[in-house]
């Protein structure tokens, strides 16, 4: 259900723009009365002119309405009046909606259109950020979500603190969002700010905003968004989730799916040591038409809302980051894109595909806090031909930033699902996969570099890559066996599987079976006690390679 269209005002005032995202009829405003204090006239005026043109008594809004039915708190800046700049009677307001929405666990939605700190009121009127930051992290470390929408203009000191703090950030088509303005800039420095750089489409290119809305859309995005982040889940997928801390197969397996314990040895069904060998695997993780990320969001998730980089000015293709429901679970979704150079195309061949880099690894984390600060089931999806290999790479803290995600898995509070689902080369997939649990598509394969490497490296030619790969244990099956992987998820159902790997049943009912026990996994892995599950966790890590 979406309120009142704002037709075509590309800049809708604050109470135009809040009907159109709160239901009919739902709104409710929390707003004290201010009244006019100070001892400065010109000031004075300017505030009564302020009140007369918009009708309201200060910059900022603040109440609550319901969107698609869920009662959301929403906080918003009229800029016309007085360019939505922040004093203190209007910090003040803004500081008590979100104690009030946190008190109140209600999400929040916040739409600044602001010049910054009010000039008219100095020092004291800056230093209202700090407590309104404060404010917003306190909601956030309640566990409750916060979305920004930036209308036009948004700069300054609004920006530079309750603007650039949501989990997930919108921005209005074509606003200027920057935190020095344009007539500051060229006052300070006699020249023209950049023309094209303080604009909603290119920092969303830049990994600063997620996505760019028109008012009108805002309503339907903050609704798929909040199903996600406020946990709301379908029905628990049937039949193959793993009951909570059952360290044996599946009950109730789905076919096509085998479990063993973490610390334990086996095979999965179908095929075991003596199956395929290891390059059978690595040329189908390598085909161009397999399935990959993307697909797998097409095919098994629902309210899916893609994520726009680190949130802090890096964006790196070979890393998607997305909120969604996979199996009816709501979490946070982050792995490797294959189709990215290609434009939609994975790449066919060793070493290929979209490399990642520091700027993906910072936008994994950037998924891995979003999980822990709202108690989101997380799911990795490893499918690399390896991190990138160059200058870039190595002056932007590659090395450093993998450490990182590993320590970041390792300790993160919410639950973890990691999926290889294609190639696994080397420290790109290594930092992705240190979960609660871990599932295999038949042919993924896990090594510590491309077997062209790792054969180059002992042989000085990549001609024994497949041989290196056999001994190396990079299987699916070899995995499940040591305990790396707990669950493997067959490529042909069984009834097909006698056809042979050339005739494999369609990649969505693939898909389809792969979502349907991600979810039951993950839903699975959300009801398990969170001491028990992160004490878990650290053991199965300290055990690999033990015998026994």
């Amino acid at each position: 259900m979406t309120g009142t269209n704002t037709g075509t005002n590309p800049h809708p005032s604050a109470l135009q723009l809040i009907e159109a995202v709160v239901d009919p009829g739902s709104w409710r405003r929390w707003d004290e009365p201010v009244a006019l204090t100070t001892d400065d006239p010109d000031y004075r005026a300017d505030l009564e002119r302020a009140r007369e043109r918009t009708g309201l008594d200060e910059s900022v809004v603040t109440g609550e309405g319901r969107i698609e039915g869920r009662r959301v708190a929403v906080v918003a800046c009229e800029f016309r009046f007085l360019a939505g700049s922040i004093g203190v009677a209007s910090g003040e307001r803004l500081v008590r909606a979100v104690e009030r929405a946190t008190a109140e666990r209600l999400p929040l939605l916040a739409a600044p259109a602001s010049g910054g700190t009010r000039m008219q009121e100095g020092t004291v009127a800056f230093l209202q950020m700090v407590k309104v930051a404060a404010a917003i992290t306190d909601h956030k470390a309640a566990g409750l979500p916060y979305l920004v929408h930036l209308r036009h203009p948004t700069t300054g000191g609004v920006l530079a603190s309750w603007g650039s703090l949501g989990h997930v950030t919108a921005a209005e088509p074509g606003a200027l969002i920057g935190f020095m303005g344009p007539r500051v800039h060229e006052a300070l420095y006699g020249e023209e700010f950049p023309a094209g750089v303080q604009v909603a489409e290119n920092l969303m290119a830049h990994g600063l905003v997620d996505a760019v809305l028109p008012a009108e859309r805002l309503s339907e995005v903050a609704a798929r968004v909040l199903r996600v982040l406020c946990g709301d889940a379908a029905a628990v997928p049937r039949g193959d989730a793993p009951g909570a801390g059952s360290p044996g197969p599946a009950p109730g397996a789905a076919p096509g799916t085998a479990s063993v314990g973490v610390g334990g040895g086996g095979t999965a069904s179908g095929s075991g040591p003596g199956g395929a060998g290891a390059e059978v695997s690595i040329r189908r993780s390598r085909r161009a038409e397999r399935p990959g990320l993307r697909d797998l969001l097409r095919a098994a998730a629902e309210d899916v809302s893609p994520l726009s980089g680190t949130g802090a000015g890096e964006h790196d293709p070979g890393l998607l980051l997305a909120l969604a429901r996979v199996g009816g679970t709501p979490c946070v979704v982050l792995g490797h894109d294959r189709a990215a150079r290609h434009g939609g195309a994975a790449a066919d061949g060793p070493g290929e595909g979209q490399p990642l880099g520091p700027a993906g690894l910072r936008t994994a984390r950037r998924g891995m806090r979003i999980a822990a600060e709202l108690g989101l089931p997380l799911l990795t999806v490893v499918d690399t031909a390896g991190a990138a290999l160059n200058r870039e790479a190595e002056e932007g803290g590659l090395a450093g930033e993998i450490a990182r995600c590993l320590a970041d898995m390792v300790a993160l509070p919410a639950p973890t699902l990691c999926l290889l689902l294609g190639q696994g080369a080397g420290g790109a997939a290594l930092a992705l996969l240190p979960a609660d649990r871990v599932l295999a598509a038949r042919h993924a394969w896990l090594s510590p570099l491309p077997p062209e490497g790792a054969s180059a490296i002992l042989y000085r030619t990549t001609e024994r890559a497949y041989e290196i790969a056999d001994r190396q244990g990079v299987r699916s099956a070899d995995l499940l066996a040591h305990g790396i992987v707990d669950r493997i998820v067959e490529e042909e159902a069984q009834d097909t599987a006698a056809e042979g790997p050339e005739h494999p049943e369609h990649p969505d009912a693939f898909l389809a079976r792969l979502g349907a026990t991600l979810g039951a996994e993950l839903a699975a892995l959300r009801a398990q006690d969170q001491a028990e599950r992160l004490a878990a966790r650290r053991a199965r890590h300290r055990r690999i390679g033990l015998p026994g």
